[in-house]
């Protein structure tokens, strides 16, 4: 597999990450004079294990009473939600604030 390379644009460090990317996901942010938006990485990563907890917890009392539509259902809504915890914890991992 071929590894791209971007033209023109330096390649961002560890330090680059543990400052912050300014306007992240924003492309409002500094808009009438707004400070830049940073990521909010943990709250993100406390509401996808919240929902983890409650999709787990939703599939047992579906399958328990014999809903098996409910349970397959909050099956796929718990694996898309470790799926997404995985990632944040990843990001935070390479330094990003948040």
């Amino acid at each position: 597999m071929v590894k791209r390379r971007h033209e023109g644009k330096p390649r961002r460090t560890r330090a680059d990450y543990e400052r912050g990317l300014p306007d992240y996901h924003d492309p409002t942010a500094g808009f009438g004079g707004a400070a830049p938006t940073y990521s909010a990485l943990t709250l993100r990563a406390v509401l996808a294990v919240v929902g983890l907890v409650f999709a787990v917890g939703a599939a047992w009392i579906g399958f328990a009473n014999g809903f098996a539509l409910l349970g397959w259902s909050m099956v796929v809504v718990a694996v898309i939600a470790l799926g997404d915890l995985a990632w944040v914890l990843h990001r935070k991992r390479r330094g990003e604030p948040g």
